[in-house]
């Protein structure tokens, strides 16, 4: 179920799509999974998002068109959301929504974004990706991935 934050592990379907964040000492860790990768590494975002700000209610003020270059799968989910950290950072912008594609060897997201200072803060901000057990990989259902973030 997306946004779940429970421990117990939730029965996933084919097709479906979701995040959770799960327990870690002082930094979060996100689990996310989709039907495709692109679905996979938006519900990653999206996990990311809601460890550390509340977006419901909340509308977009823009949209951001980006560009990840390929590389491994893990490569790709550590530089998306690096990518979003820096926006955070230094555009103070957050995300709302995302979309993704695969095309000519990278991934084209489009992220409606709003102004950080718009949204209820609930957690701690993320600073970085770490790459220690880091991944994204297809599985039975899809694909799903898991990912640590220094706070």
């Amino acid at each position: 179920m997306a946004g779940d934050m429970d421990n117990d592990r939730q029965v996933r379907r084919p097709g479906e799509c979701g995040h959770r964040a799960v327990p870690h000492t002082a930094d979060m860790r996100i689990e996310a999974w989709g039907a495709s990768r692109e679905q996979c590494l938006v519900e990653a975002v999206l996990g990311m998002v809601e460890c550390f700000a509340d977006l419901s209610g909340v509308r977009a003020s823009a949209v951001r068109q980006m560009r990840v270059d390929e590389g491994s799968d893990d490569d790709l989910l550590a530089a998306l959301l690096d990518e979003v950290i820096f926006r955070l950072e230094v555009d103070g912008e957050v995300p709302v929504n995302v979309e993704a594609e695969t095309d000519d060897g990278g991934l084209d997201l489009r992220m409606a974004v709003t102004d950080v200072r718009s949204v209820p803060i609930t957690g701690a901000v993320p600073k970085a990706v770490s790459w220690n057990e880091l991944h994204l990989a297809p599985d039975p259902y899809g694909w799903s991935c898991a990912v640590t973030v220094d706070v």
